[in-house]
């Protein structure tokens, strides 16, 4: 089966090459090919100065995995995840529609290049309901009330919404707690909040100015959160055990390694209140 759900209008096709795209230079840490030489070379000048970089955006990926299945084994079947990143192996919608094949999932991202393969990726056969929607994180307002996300996914039913490695691409000023806690202010009881926001409480502020001076120079900056403001996130939530960890702490279905309570992400999941 295909994917459902109108295309939506084209995405730009100023790729920007030239400057450097945090997706792509995510891509580029977990070993994919859909990058370009500034990507490159500015992800290079991160793992230069912060070396577990590389490991860290495989850590990340384990959990989107880990939480995704947990939410589809409880039984949920619809997933919103904004901020998806250029499709790899292992993408939520793969991951749900193992557990639910009827397991609806709609992508969220402002980025052309992820828009395109993305799309590329639904056009194969064997995906369940899923689409691919242009919007950004700065703008939940817009993000739900786009028709084609309403008709795709049914709001009167409990959602997954899913924010890994995304929140950190906002500033203070762009409102991060204000715009998660609008996103979850459309969802019913009983859904849940997918979280991974990137952290510098385990680096020297000489290796922190050396990663933010990386992705400054980048289409969108890097602003790592200590763990308070990251539990920010899940105020009014009721917390999945083991609560506010590092990622590869999230339920991990291996020992983690040594220095696992170090790894530069925190992450968690939590349930909108039944009662």
């Amino acid at each position: 089966m295909k994917g459902t759900g109108e295309p939506g209008p084209l995405p730009s096709a100023d790729l920007q090459m030239d400057i450097p795209h945090p997706s792509r230079m995510y891509d580029y840490y977990l070993g994919g090919k859909d990058n370009f030489p500034a990507d490159r070379e500015a992800a290079e000048r991160a793992v230069a100065a912060n070396p577990e970089f590389r490991s860290t955006a495989r850590a990340n990926r384990s959990f989107l995995q880990r939480a995704v299945r947990f939410a589809a084994e409880q039984g949920i079947d619809q997933f919103l995840d904004i901020g998806t990143g250029i499709p790899t192996a292992g993408n939520t919608h793969q991951i749900a529609q193992q557990v639910t094949p009827s397991a609806r999932v709609a992508y969220v991202d402002n980025d052309p290049i992820v828009l395109a393969h993305a799309r590329a990726l639904m056009a194969d056969l064997g995906n369940g309901p899923t689409t691919v929607l242009q919007a950004d994180l700065r703008d939940p307002a817009a993000i739900l009330a786009d028709p084609r996300l309403l008709a795709h996914l049914d709001f009167d039913r409990p959602v997954a919404l899913v924010l890994v490695a995304v929140l950190h691409f906002l500033r203070d000023e762009d409102k991060p707690h204000a715009v998660v806690a609008e996103l979850l202010s459309a969802l019913v009881p009983g859904s849940l909040l997918i979280l991974s926001h990137g952290t510098a409480d385990f680096v020297s502020p000489e290796v922190r100015d050396s990663i933010i001076s990386v992705y400054d120079k980048a289409t969108a900056p890097l602003v790592g959160r200590p763990r308070a403001e990251v539990t920010r996130f899940f105020d009014g939530l009721d917390m999945v055990d083991p609560g506010v960890v590092t990622v590869p702490l999230w339920r991990p279905t291996e020992t983690p390694d040594e220095g696992a309570d170090r790894v530069g992400i925190y992450c968690g999941v939590a349930r909108k209140p039944v009662n």
